[in-house]
């Protein structure tokens, strides 16, 4: 198994879809950093030579932001639009959608599949035992 910028791809799938496992680096964007690097990208991972692992590992790194940076900025992204209050904030703060979208419904990937069912509030009557 191939490790690039410190995340182990997967050797078994073709390499332009296994360094999409890179947080940070989708299909377009490997797609381009192979052809970049002159690496054919339907070959295998695991047929790759250490010589053009190394030339990706270089392009990856020289111009790209990927995994724990990334990762860090959105965080401090995020972090400052809290601090200053933003209504974006306070929706992330919520954990609510952000970007304009509905909540009565369709709101599941961010809420968490929370499913809460309104009844009456009446309770029934005990059946005798």
């Amino acid at each position: 198994m191939p490790r690039l910028v410190g995340v182990a791809i997967p050797d078994n799938k073709q390499i332009g879809v296994s360094l999409t496992y890179i947080y940070g680096i989708g299909l377009s964007l490997s797609r381009k950093i192979l052809r970049e690097a002159g690496v054919d990208e339907t070959r295998k991972a695991s047929s790759i030579t250490p010589d053009e692992l190394n030339k990706i590992k270089e392009i990856i790194e020289k111009n790209y932001r990927t995994e724990g940076e990334l990762r860090r900025e959105i965080m401090m992204n995020v972090r400052r639009l809290r601090d200053i209050g933003s209504w974006r904030g306070s929706r992330h703060a919520r954990h609510l959608p952000v970007r304009g979208q509905r909540t009565r419904t369709n709101s599941r990937t961010i809420r968490g599949n929370v499913r809460k069912t309104v009844t009456s509030g009446r309770k029934p009557p005990a059946t005798p035992t």
